[in-house]
């Protein structure tokens, strides 16, 4: 007699009791490339207890998506995985159920829970024995710009001009802070750029906004700040890296015109992380009003507030917003990059603190990792002195324009009575989709089984809620700075179909 082979959930075909999905010899459930999935996600464990549950979530979907767990991999027991990270099996539960909801994970009586087949065109850049065509997928993750678009030619030259120059000194042990010449290019760059008040001296190059982050924390903590603000919604990697300095997050909430302060005020914290000239995720710019009362507050409680300035170079309907250090140096930490302008994969940023701060964090730099490479930092100094790093900016926000001219229009048309919001600057856009896309969690299902990679604007939440109307909506948030407009209008049709 044969035996019936096993099912999963909607009669998809489950993983064989003789055989563990992903695991052909026999290796340990939940691994990928050979790594565990517990270590895969141990980052989300360490998020503040508030945001754990989404953090773990989207860790989750990141693997599934980026083929770090791939289909039919078994993924540990709920029990299992929550002692090995280190939290309760209450979150684990309800991220596999949200997870299967959406179509990343399926699971069967008695075979476990394991990754889909239908996740394999939603995994941005995974290699699959029988790809899906161009047209038969699209990923509007935001947080990515058109690596495409990097001036290779003019980078080189830079770097062959910084060889047949540079002092062999400056290959030495670097001052903590960077090169004197990157340092002084800066401070012109900024202040003409962004209305920053810029002295080279207290000018620090850094790795990018997440190590600037990471050392302002530290010094944070150390001086005994414990608790820390983040906007609600927000970057997580804000609460992750205060986490990892031992300083608590307390999310807030936004209103119009940027983070309310009076819960500010009430939260009895010191120092808070913003991102004003386009606030991420909901792309709100903080209104004059509001940065005169944020500032008004960190005078008031001795404090200091956190911009965290990650595309304000890129606006396209309104006038330039300055950014809020330009106000106040002594109570703004300002930090960039060009991760979003030139490529995340330079790790160049930049940081600039008040006067009060400066010692404390250039010793935390020099104990951290002596310096950036000076090789780099003289490179992209030539590059910002000769103008290609003005002209590579305005190439950037000519393409990035009309790629947001192609998502409004798309949407438009095949999602009609949407909303979009936050399309007057940065790389991605709010949209509100009516009630009669809903529910969000079956729509996120279906277009991750269409190959259509996008994010919840819930995603970046901490829990607290929203209006009822808006609650009934789907809320997405969706990057296209890295599509091409044709790749665009191609990926929002396949949304549709899907949905």
């Amino acid at each position: 007699m044969t035996t019936p082979a096993p099912t999963g959930p909607g009669g998809h075909p489950g993983p064989d009791p003789g055989t563990t999905p992903g695991t052909a010899n026999g290796s340990t459930p939940g691994t990928a490339n050979g790594t565990a999935a517990w270590e895969l996600l141990l980052p989300a464990a360490s998020a503040p207890a508030r945001a754990r549950g989404r953090a773990l979530q989207a860790a989750l979907r990141d693997a599934v998506r980026a083929g770090r767990l791939t289909p039919g991999t078994r993924l540990p027991s709920s029990r299992n995985l929550a002692t090995d990270l280190g939290v309760s099996r209450g979150l684990v539960t309800e991220a596999y159920e949200q997870l299967t909801a959406e179509g990343y994970l399926r699971s069967g009586r008695g075979a476990g829970t394991w990754v889909g087949d239908a996740v394999r065109a939603a995994r941005p850049g995974a290699r699959d024995l029988a790809p899906r065509s161009p047209g038969d997928s699209a990923d509007f993750v935001p947080g990515t710009p058109d690596l495409s678009l990097f001036p290779r030619a003019a980078w080189a030259a830079a770097q062959r001009g910084v060889l047949a120059e540079l002092p062999h000194e400056s290959l030495g042990y670097p001052d903590p802070r960077g090169l004197p010449r990157l340092r002084t290019a800066l401070a012109e760059l900024l202040s003409r750029r962004r209305g920053v008040v810029a002295d080279p001296e207290r000018i620090m190059v850094v790795s990018g906004v997440a190590q600037a982050t990471a050392l302002l924390a530290s010094v944070l903590r150390a001086r005994g700040m414990r608790t820390a603000a983040v906007e609600d919604p927000g970057s997580p990697q804000h609460d992750a890296l205060y986490a990892a300095a031992g300083v608590r997050t307390v999310p807030l909430p936004l209103d119009d015109e940027g983070l309310a302060v009076g819960p500010l005020r009430a939260s009895g914290v010191r120092s808070v992380v913003t991102t004003p000239a386009h606030q991420f995720p909901t792309g709100i710019a903080y209104s004059a009003r509001r940065r005169a009362e944020l500032l008004d507050w960190a005078r008031s409680v001795d404090g200091l507030v956190v911009e965290d300035d990650y595309d304000g170079d890129f606006r396209y309907d309104r006038a330039p917003v300055g950014a809020l250090q330009g106000l106040d140096p002594e109570r703004v930490a300002y930090t960039g990059s060009v991760s979003k302008s030139l490529a995340p994969g330079l790790r160049l940023g930049w940081l600039l603190v008040p006067e009060w701060l400066a010692e404390d964090a250039v010793h935390r730099k020099r104990t951290t990792d002596l310096g950036h490479p000076a090789l780099d930092q003289a490179v992209f100094a030539r590059f910002v002195e000769r103008g290609d790093y003005d002209r590579q900016l305005r190439l950037c926000q000519r393409a990035y324009r009309e790629r947001r001219d192609a998502l409004v229009a798309a949407l438009g048309e095949h999602f009609p009575g949407s909303r979009v919001s936050g399309i007057a600057a940065g790389l991605h856009a709010i949209a509100a989709l009516p009630e009669r896309y809903g529910p969000e969690d079956r729509f996120l299902a279906r277009a991750g089984e269409a190959g259509v990679a996008v994010r919840s604007l819930a995603e970046y939440g901490h829990g607290a809620g929203g209006d009822e109307a808006a609650g009934k909506e789907v809320r997405l948030v969706l990057g296209y700075a890295h599509l091409t407009p044709g790749r665009i209008r191609a990926g929002v049709e396949l949304l549709a179909r899907s949905v």
